[in-house]
């Protein structure tokens, strides 16, 4: 059986820990958007946290996956700490599991949500450093 699941980071295609969703036979199903209850934060630009608001939140870019439910426990250990999993409401109604970041961890750190996803603030960040 598979898990669909909402990535919003360095699990997403080509980025950083990609591989991991590989490695348990994950397959990309889409892209998509959440519906505009979350926002995001920059942890140390290594990756970002994804947190579910009540009110200023936006729609945030994801990807979604179709996963082993066995290969899940495998993806989330190998998620940085304050990174767990919880439902993720997307931009069509659909809801579903995804990787979403403790309030805690956000604590300080630089809000990207204006961005509207993670790829989107590398490629500003990446376009800022060549200036």
């Amino acid at each position: 059986m598979d898990v669909q699941l909402a990535v919003n980071g360095t699990l997403m295609r080509g980025l950083e820990l990609n591989e991991t969703l590989l490695a348990v036979g994950a397959r990309f199903d889409r892209e998509a958007t959440t519906a505009p209850s979350y926002r995001l934060w920059s942890i140390e630009d290594r990756h970002p946290a994804m947190v579910r608001v009540s009110k200023g939140g936006a729609a945030v870019a994801v990807e979604v996956w179709s996963v082993p439910a066995a290969g899940l426990a495998t993806i989330l250990l190998g998620e940085p700490p304050g990174l767990c999993v919880g439902k993720v409401r997307l931009a069509d109604g659909q809801e579903m599991l995804g990787v979403l970041g403790e309030p805690a961890l956000c604590e300080g750190r630089r809000e990207i949500t204006g961005y509207g996803g993670w790829r989107a603030y590398l490629a500003a960040r990446a376009r800022s450093s060549t200036r």
